[in-house]
């Protein structure tokens, strides 16, 4: 006897409905907690902060086994330009190695910083295009092995 398929309806949204998205981010984590260790994956932050705690700057991502992606990297335009950047990726890259990590990634727009992330060691793993005004997002990867 064969059973008969459900009859689904679809929707299309220009926006996300905060609770489908729940649904589907919740059906998401429980099939990945069945598959990988994903529980093992934990935060990571540094920042910079002026005597009075204002803060200035900072690096927020995330590390699992090896591998540990910066997500955010900020720096108030006031500060700029005065290494405050390159040195919150080093002390978020030497605490993730503290940890274990050997591969740190990142991605990144071509109006934002890859000429920068090439300069701390970054090598562009993968490109794409087709944004407007001709803007590519990177895909950017360094190695702890890499380093000189």
């Amino acid at each position: 006897m064969q059973t008969k398929e459900p009859e689904l309806a679809w929707a299309v949204h220009d926006h996300l409905p905060p609770d489908v998205a729940r649904v589907v981010d919740d059906g998401l984590g429980d099939s990945n907690a069945r598959a990988a260790p994903v529980h093992e994956i934990e935060r990571l932050s540094c920042f910079a902060s002026l005597a009075s705690g204002a803060v200035v700057g900072g690096a927020v991502g995330r590390r699992w086994g090896e591998c540990c992606e910066l997500q955010q990297l900020w720096v108030d335009p006031a500060y700029r330009r005065r290494g405050i950047g390159a040195k919150l990726v080093r002390l978020f890259e030497d605490r993730a190695a503290q940890h274990g990590c050997q591969t740190f990634y990142l991605e990144t727009f071509s109006f934002q910083a890859p000429r920068f992330y090439r300069a701390l060691g970054y090598q562009a793993a993968a490109e794409i295009g087709g944004f407007p005004g001709g803007v590519v997002k990177y895909l950017m990867l360094r190695r702890k092995s890499d380093e000189h």
